[in-house]
């Protein structure tokens, strides 16, 4: 498959580019912010560098894009102290409007291929069956995404377009921790596992990294 993967340029982002590289497909990775210059430059927030990065790809055949960029801005704030406004919008900004753009910006590619499939990057915590209580603002907006996805998977299905949602595991990165349950390899190759096995009967889906799954 061609593959584009936004964000990366670490964490699950940068194995799930790793992985797919190692496994024979063709990728893309973006980044906001890298001195990897194998790296496509992309701010999700941005649609002026959506614009640009198109442009660049123009002609560019995508089987997949993964949307994959994301923040976590409230982690270990307590929930009475969330009144800054910035965090909520910048928040949203990247992990739902920036998975819209994404979805968008390269439809046109992805209409090259046989099968196209767009993979949102999601979070068992946008569950409203597994409300916490902690990180409000995270949790909401993987919430938004997770409907988005479904969203788009209605939207998109006469363009003949599978869209699935996933949740990547507890995984120990930077937004982790070490004391996440699994490591970023076995979440990417269960991930792109999934991402293979999608499909238009499948789309809209909200499964973990292994096929288990989730509850909306």
């Amino acid at each position: 498959m061609n593959i584009l993967i936004t964000g990366a340029n670490r964490g699950i982002g940068a194995e799930l580019l790793r992985t797919a590289k190692a496994q024979g497909h063709t990728t893309y990775g973006t980044t906001r912010a890298s001195d990897d210059d194998t790296l496509l430059p992309l701010d999700v927030r941005d649609p002026a560098s959506f614009m640009a990065l198109a442009d660049r790809l123009s002609g560019t055949p995508l089987d997949l894009v993964v949307c994959n960029a994301g923040v976590y801005l409230d982690k270990g704030l307590e929930v009475d102290s969330l009144t800054d406004t910035t965090l909520w919008a910048d928040t949203f900004a990247t992990n739902v409007t920036g998975v819209y753009l994404t979805a968008m910006a390269f439809q046109a590619n992805l209409a090259t291929s046989a099968a196209p499939k767009i993979a949102i990057i999601s979070s068992q915590m946008g569950s409203s069956e597994r409300a916490g209580g902690n990180s409000p603002i995270y949790r909401a907006s993987k919430a938004a995404a997770l409907n988005l996805g479904r969203n788009l998977a209605v939207a998109l299905a006469d363009r003949n377009v599978a869209v699935g949602i996933y949740h990547p595991g507890w995984v120990q990165t930077d937004m982790g921790g070490s004391a996440a349950s699994i490591n970023t390899q076995d979440s990417a190759t269960g991930l792109l596992a999934r991402f293979d096995a999608l499909s238009m009967d499948t789309s809209g889906c909200f499964e973990m990294w292994n096929g288990d799954a989730m509850p909306f």
